[in-house]
């Protein structure tokens, strides 16, 4: 209709920004286990001024960090912005300087050039590090759980937001797509620090286009990345069309390599058709690499390459055999809950596991908050859940284990739930065995905490 004005859907409800740093001491019901003591960080992104042009995508906010720290039954909140170099030089200028997704047509001449870094999408410990992440630059350091800002952390270059953390070396296994200083390349590199956080390997490939790569696959012996259409094009942004956009028609591939020979070893699949944002676990099985995840049939949240509206498919519980002898990968699906964020006891990453946790939605079109937390038994097939009211939201639940030696799978979910009837949130705990129980302790938060991405639990 002529005349109406959009509203950008990502500035609005609960996805809009909070405008303030606190500390609060929050209001605890029921009774949190005596042995869950430390932190969970919760990463997203919280734009400080408005932006510059009219591209604004939840993916490209300001990242700002929230700190739920547990001890003796209580709970401490603090959230504070991460201070990078584009939230600084802005800060100090009081308006936005930097175009969306780095645009240079809308990015103030001054800033041209320099690091406009958001870290804003996971936050991670390894090496006693703890590290803000996001799509497109170097991790961010901060101190935990004060959240006070340290500066970029080197590990070669760009590092995305799912790094994983080998239990058999404490390696850190990482990745990077775009790796160039031409922006929107089809560079992929992958790399290894060591469990001192020292870089042990950088290396990188070509893959057939841009993708956007949001997660990976790692396993004992192998790494797998789902090179899926999902493209980036510097010519469709400096043409006014969408930088990012889903074109099926360019199918997917997956990079197979061995950790132990690198990019010399690199093998090509052809994927399973859809959208990846993330891998649940995987294993190596005999002559086949397994990888669990969640497979959108297009991807959400992003449009076509000439700027038409995508389609906002749901995701679902997927398992890729890849087989090494033979070349192919076959699909079957493991659950049929729509779902998002999937999670399992870390303790197994890479190697065969039993236990996984993710969040499920309603399919309604256009709407991915998710109100389901749902854990599902991959041995079984059973799956057990809990939910929040219609118009209340659940984050990705993170698993903690109840002690360093308990079974897989024995111990709490940690989450943030958001009260719509309330405009405001709260911490969940819940027994990650029993999920259907509910909560069995909850910490109430005076104000909203804005739908964000990832989080990590850190003992104290």
């Amino acid at each position: 209709m002529d005349g109406e004005v959009r509203v950008n859907p990502y500035l609005t409800g609960n996805f809009a920004p909070v405008h303030s740093e606190d500390d609060f001491e929050l209001v605890v019901e029921g009774v949190l286990p005596p042995g869950l003591t430390g932190t969970l960080y919760r990463n997203g992104p919280n734009p400080q001024f408005e932006a510059r042009d009219g591209n604004y995508h939840w993916f490209v906010g300001d990242g700002m960090l929230h700190a739920f720290t547990l001890d003796a039954g209580r709970v401490h909140y603090r959230n504070r912005w991460v201070r990078t170099n584009k939230w600084t030089v802005e800060h100090a200028a009081g308006q936005a300087l930097f175009g969306s997704w780095g645009n240079p047509m809308t990015t103030d001449p001054s800033v041209m050039g320099t690091d406009s870094g958001v870290a804003n999408t996971n936050i991670v410990q390894h090496a006693g590090r703890l590290l803000a992440l996001e799509e497109a630059h170097a991790p961010f350091q901060l101190s935990g759980p004060e959240l006070d800002s340290i500066g970029s952390y080197d590990l070669g270059g760009k590092v995305t937001a799912h790094p994983k953390t080998c239990p058999l070396t404490g390696e850190m296994v990482f990745f990077a797509y775009a790796d160039d200083p031409m922006p929107l390349s089809n560079k992929v590199s992958w790399g290894v620090a060591d469990a001192n956080g020292t870089l042990l390997k950088r290396e990188t490939f070509e893959a057939p286009y841009c993708s956007m790569i949001h997660d990976f696959a790692v396993t004992r012996e192998h790494v797998v990345i789902p090179v899926l259409p999902l493209t980036g094009s510097l010519q469709r942004a400096m043409g006014g069309k969408p930088v990012f956009a889903w074109e099926p028609e360019k199918g997917g591939q997956l990079a197979v390599l061995r950790r132990d020979r690198g990019v010399e070893s690199l093998r090509w699949f052809e994927a399973p058709k859809g959208y990846v944002f993330h891998v649940m676990n995987a294993f190596d099985e005999g002559e086949t690499v397994i990888v669990d995840v969640m497979r959108h049939a297009a991807a959400p949240l992003f449009p076509k390459a000439d700027g038409t509206r995508g389609e906002n498919a749901a995701a679902y519980l997927v398992r890729w055999t890849i087989d090494l002898a033979s070349g192919s990968v076959t699909e079957t699906q493991l659950d049929d809950l729509a779902g998002e964020f999937p999670r399992f006891d870390e303790r197994l990453a890479g190697l065969p596991y039993r236990h996984g946790w993710f969040v499920g939605q309603s399919l309604k079109p256009g709407d991915f908050r998710t109100h389901i937390i749902a854990h599902i038994d991959l041995e079984t097939g059973r799956r057990s859940e809990w939910s929040v009211p219609v118009g209340d939201a659940v984050s990705e639940a993170v698993f903690t284990p109840a002690s360093p030696t308990a079974p897989e799978g024995e111990g709490w979910l940690t989450a943030v739930v958001y009260r719509g009837q309330l405009n405001a949130s709260e911490l969940v705990v819940l027994d990650a065995q029993n999920v259907a129980a509910g909560p069995v302790a909850s910490a109430k938060v005076p104000r909203r905490v804005p739908f964000g991405f990832h989080g990590n639990w850190v003992n104290a």
